[in-house]
């Protein structure tokens, strides 16, 4: 018996998480360009100095209030050093984020994957939560502990170049958890292979993703492709 043959599954919507590490003032367009993309955004990541520094920066305070405008979430960038910075201290960014751009969230950045530091991970979200974050986001970079997956909303599980995310294995412990609650964060993206970078993230169990050209100390500095104009990528 012959019939109409069952059409593919689509493929999972990939959500972007975006950390935008450029100065709205030098680099407009980019900022713009995350903004019309609102539809397909998870979140964005404000980062004025390695944190909020020392006083409110009118140009990052009107480029969160377009995002949040637009419907996009906004998390404060907050540096943990691997677990060496005190808590006090990264407690002191989450309220400055807060108080002076009204961030949705928090990114805790260079988190460490070690068993040991769970419960400082553990206290650093509750005050996170405290302080009025909606949204925690944690980043190893690396599959950490599994134990850090229960800490966070999203967990960043990948950070790096295209070629070595070509070549990531995940390890089992993660296919005990929806896809959403995990991001790879790929930078030296050839142009052209946006699309591959979604679906790999996708085909590992992370559903949030963001995928950059750019390289060097800070490959942050340009929008995701998929997102900006060719010009505004290749800058």
């Amino acid at each position: 018996m012959t019939g109409t043959p069952a059409s593919a599954p689509p493929e999972p919507v990939q959500r972007l998480l975006v950390p935008l590490y450029a100065h709205p003032g030098a680099h407009p367009a980019e900022w713009a360009a995350v903004a019309r993309a609102a539809g397909r955004v998870h979140a964005v990541v404000l980062n004025v100095a390695d944190g909020p520094g020392d006083r409110p920066d009118p140009a990052f305070t009107d480029a969160a209030r377009r995002l949040r405008a637009a419907g996009v979430r906004v998390l404060g960038y907050a540096d943990t050093a691997y677990g060496r910075r005190p808590p006090r201290a990264v407690a002191a960014d989450i309220r400055r984020h807060r108080r002076w751009y009204r961030v949705d969230g928090v990114f805790l950045d260079q988190v460490s994957a070690r068993a040991a530091l769970l419960p400082r991970y553990r206290g650093l979200v509750l005050t996170a939560r405290l302080l009025g974050a909606r949204t925690t986001v944690l980043n190893p970079g690396t599959h950490p502990d599994p134990g850090y997956a229960d800490l966070a909303d999203l967990l960043v599980t990948f950070e790096g170049t295209w070629e070595d995310h070509r070549r990531l294995t995940v390890p089992a412990w993660t296919a005990g958890h929806p896809p959403e609650r995990f991001c790879h964060l790929v930078h030296g993206v050839p142009a052209d292979r946006a699309g591959e970078v979604a679906r790999t993230a996708g085909a590992l169990g992370a559903g949030v993703h963001c995928a950059v050209p750019g390289g060097g100390p800070n490959p942050w500095r340009t929008a995701p492709l998929g997102t900006a104009t060719t010009t505004e990528a290749a800058r």
